[in-house]
């Protein structure tokens, strides 16, 4: 068959990838002039370095696979975690059953109170439970309200903004049921994965044999329209890098394009699964890379559990990857998740770094402007759905109204959360359907 996809990501090349392995001929079309999507890269001090922080856990089976079917096994390494929180001026550990029993903030019995209904989630491997209740309703409920006001509504409020109160207790427990899985058997430290060179790793092998293959990879190529006849899907309507206008007749097309896009696509949808479709509300991401000379701290993971520090996380990727990668300095990104009205969206890099920077001071009372080698400036569209309760029920399927035409997103990994494991999961789930 004759295959069109829309969208480079880790989804729609292993989608390419596994349909070429069965004999079909896929074309993909990215709007942007790179491949990887979520997980694309660029250069920084002569090495790859992705736009946004990625990482694997252990329970990542589905990347590990892949990277092992590609050649890429050795590649992989594994790290010992280090997370922390930022609450009352101070930088508190959470790595470790021990470093909740040493978090002054909350009471004692609040605390044990805490540990234990995160091992009880930690335990609980369905998630269905939890899918009609908020997180707000229920960790209030269970863990107490001054674990809530301390810990969980900073943090809801730092990932989801305005949707804080909505958020359904399921993703919350995917989160702590994914970390537990991620530890040592005979310890307690996290584990945390990352191909060493990057994704760009994966992702280059991915597109070499898609193209080996012959496949073809159209960057800075955007789709103008999905053509059917009789509700069946035809072809694609594209506009190349030089603006010309093309169609392309496809057996089967496939869109990794955030759900609320398609509609303007393909113009044979139904009303009812539009109205599926324009049920998910995304978030955007919008990231800030700092070069440094020096350390901004000794965690890998801070969280912020301070609204009136304007970003909700700080990732310093070389307290996990060594720096020798990027000439011995030190790459700290620093995260939030907004609307694309909002004024951290909006705004340019260089009015992000003046804003940060008296924050960052609070982190590291040392850290000084100087430190500062260069900055990059990010934003991701579309990059975390909002998971309210009950949210299974309005997951648009992987076939569309449209005969021949296929979705796979972000908004349709859940109960999982977004990750390039659970992208490589999806485009393999998609490629099978069409070979079904």
């Amino acid at each position: 068959m004759q295959i069109g996809i829309i969208g480079a990501g880790i989804a729609g090349l292993t989608c390419a990838y596994e349909l070429c392995r069965q004999g079909h001929t896929v074309d993909i079309y990215e709007t942007a002039p790179f491949v990887g999507g979520q997980a694309s890269t660029f250069t920084v001090q002569g090495s790859q370095l992705e736009r946004g922080y990625h990482h694997l856990f252990v329970s990542d089976t589905h990347i590990a696979d892949l990277m092992e079917d590609l050649g890429l096994s050795h590649q992989l390494k594994w790290f010992e975690s280090s997370v922390g929180l930022y609450y009352g001026g101070h930088i508190w550990r959470f790595s470790t059953p021990m470093d909740l029993l040493k978090f002054k903030p909350l009471p004692f019995f609040d605390r044990i109170r805490l540990g234990i209904w995160t091992l009880i989630l930690q335990r609980t491997k369905t998630w269905n439970k939890f899918e009609s209740v908020t997180a707000q309703e229920w960790i209030i409920k269970h863990m107490g309200i001054r674990s809530y006001k301390v810990i969980w509504e900073p943090l809801l409020r730092g990932k989801f903004g305005d949707y804080f109160n909505k958020i359904s207790m399921t993703w919350v427990w995917g989160k702590i049921y994914l970390r537990v899985a991620s530890r040592k058997k005979n310890g307690q430290k996290e584990l945390l994965g990352y191909p060493i060179g990057s994704f760009e790793e994966i992702i280059s092998a991915l597109s070499d044999q898609i193209l080996s293959s012959g496949g073809s990879i159209n960057t800075s190529t955007t789709v103008e329209k999905i053509i059917s006849n009789d509700d069946s899907v035809t072809g694609l309507k594209i506009r190349d890098a030089r603006g010309t206008y093309s169609t392309i007749e496809y057996d089967k097309v496939v869109s990794t394009a955030p759900s609320y896009i398609l509609p303007f696509l393909a113009q044979d949808l139904p009303k009812e699964y539009i109205d599926t479709l324009n049920t998910t509300n995304y978030l955007s991401a919008v990231l800030l890379i700092l070069v440094l000379e020096k350390p901004l701290s000794d965690i890998y993971w801070l969280n912020i559990a301070d609204r009136t520090i304007p970003f909700v996380g700080i990732i310093e990727h070389t307290n996990m990857i060594d720096n020798e990668l990027y000439g011995n300095k030190h790459i700290v990104y620093i995260t939030n998740y907004v609307t694309r009205d909002s004024e951290i969206y909006l705004s340019e890099g260089s009015e992000l770094l003046k804003t940060f920077i008296p924050h960052l001071k609070k982190i590291n009372t040392d850290f000084e402007e100087s430190w500062i080698i260069e900055y990059y400036h990010h934003k991701i569209d579309a990059a975390q759905p909002i998971v309210k309760t009950n949210y299974s029920n309005q997951i648009p399927d992987h076939i569309t109204p449209v005969n021949g035409l296929y979705l796979a997103n972000t908004s349709q990994i859940y109960p999982e959360d977004r990750g390039t494991n659970y992208s490589v999961r999806l485009g393999k789930h998609l490629a099978d359907i069409i070979n079904e």
